[in-house]
């Protein structure tokens, strides 16, 4: 047995598959208790990442994990993969490369194949003023110790010859920022590996309960919630828990689950939609982003190509993918690789993003004592998972916000101390 449960081995598959032996359950489904030292509110990356290094790092234990669904049901198990590091701010630089650092080390920490490829990543620049900007994010990621760099069309076709570079195409490329360390993770794997490393330490996963109400006491809003009040505890669809600490992991949930403590957020939420291709050849080595047709494009090892865009103008909670979507997809991408137009679309979807107005985050405490947000992810949560996970941990443990996170705090949005992290995006949102 390994710190994180069952030992997984090349040799261990071998006799399995000539034993056809079971396999143990990744994480056990533990009966519920009245009363928990933290509950996390979300069964996705980032609570499941907080509750796994709450307990490695800090040795507490005594804690649940709910979620309405199935765990890695909603953001986590929704999006692209897609992991990098070249942000433009110093505090997010600073954040996403840790971040870049613990998947790096993710699968021998937590004993099971995450699928890291660290293929590249390549950002395009289609006119004058995208170079420009490209040139400027180089030297700011320089400045932080990345490796980015700016790359012309001919290094461009070296490292994706799958594109047209000429200067007859309708969006020719003039160049790139060119991030190596950047690649593509197996989503559901790294939700895997976290839930089990967690319930190897003895913290209790429940899924299907749902939060109803955050139960606080003293506020000064009504039943005592709301700023100067503190949290004793979650409704759920499976009963009261009572709990001194209570953190809210939900992502595109996030402002509704943070009504019930009385705490508002400046969160809309958005639907943002991908797709995917049938497999091929693979032919795409690096990711691919184009902020100007606002689509990005990776290849799996299967060779399925990975689409993502743009959030959804409109704000919903639906996740299902639409026609819109679907065309304008095509015609972008169409423009960056004319040649897969034979290939069909086999499946499509969306999922939830929670955006803020300076497009960062939202962690640490708030208003109502006990209660605490990791929250406001947009469009990076995903990458940002690991680092969340072991800043929030500490956050809890030691009572004091993690250095990495202040300036994440919510106070910044009533002191104008904004965060602006929107020339980063893969995409234009």
């Amino acid at each position: 047995m390994s710190r994180h449960g069952y030992t997984y081995s090349a040799g261990k598959l071998l006799r399995h598959g000539l034993t056809r032996g079971a396999w143990p359950r990744m994480w056990n489904r533990p009966e519920r208790r009245d009363s928990y030292d933290v509950i996390i509110i979300g069964g996705g990356l980032h609570g499941l990442a907080t509750a796994y290094y709450l307990a490695q790092n800090h040795g507490i234990t005594n804690f649940a994990v709910v979620d309405k669904g199935s765990l890695g049901g909603g953001g986590s198990g929704r999006n692209t993969g897609i992991v990098r590091s070249n942000y433009l701010t110093p505090e997010g630089v600073a954040f996403y490369d840790r971040s870049l650092h613990l998947y790096n080390t993710m699968a021998a920490d937590l004993n099971l194949n995450v699928m890291l490829s660290r293929r590249g990543h390549l950002t395009l620049a289609h006119t004058d003023s995208a170079l420009r900007t490209m040139h400027w994010r180089a030297e700011v990621n320089k400045l932080q110790g990345i490796d980015s760099s700016v790359i012309d069309p001919a290094d461009v076709k070296k490292e994706a010859p799958s594109l047209d570079v000429s200067p007859n195409t309708r969006y020719p490329i003039l160049g790139a920022l060119f991030h190596p360390p950047g690649g593509t993770v197996r989503h559901d794997a790294v939700v895997w590996g976290y839930a089990r490393a967690a319930d190897h330490h003895g913290v209790h996963l429940h899924q299907q309960t749902e939060v109803l109400d955050i139960l606080c006491e003293g506020g000064t809003g009504p039943e005592g919630k709301g700023p100067g009040g503190k949290v004793t505890g979650v409704r759920t669809s499976r009963g009261d828990i009572s709990a001194p600490v209570v953190v809210n992991c939900t992502a595109g949930w996030a402002s509704l689950i943070s009504n019930m403590a009385g705490v508002p957020l400046p969160i809309t939420t958005h639907p943002l939609q991908a797709a995917v291709t049938e497999p091929t050849k693979v032919f795409l080595p690096t990711v691919v982003v184009s902020g100007s047709l606002h689509v990005y494009v990776s290849q799996t090892d299967r060779g399925e190509l990975v689409f993502g865009a743009s959030v959804d103008p409109v704000g919903t909670y639906r996740v299902n993918g639409t026609l819109e979507f679907t065309e304008e997809l095509a015609g972008h991408v169409l423009e960056l690789m004319p040649g897969i137009s034979k290939m069909r679309l086999m499946r499509q979807w969306s999922g939830l993003c929670d955006m803020t107005p300076d497009y960062s985050p939202v962690m640490g405490f708030t208003p109502v004592d006990g209660y605490l947000v990791d929250v406001g992810w947009g469009t990076y949560g995903f990458k940002a998972g690991p680092v969340s996970g072991e800043t929030m941990a500490r956050t809890i443990a030691t009572g004091k916000t993690d250095e990495m996170i202040a300036p994440f705090n919510l106070s910044r949005f009533t002191e104008g101390d904004l965060v602006g992290e929107k020339g980063a995006a893969a995409v234009g949102h």
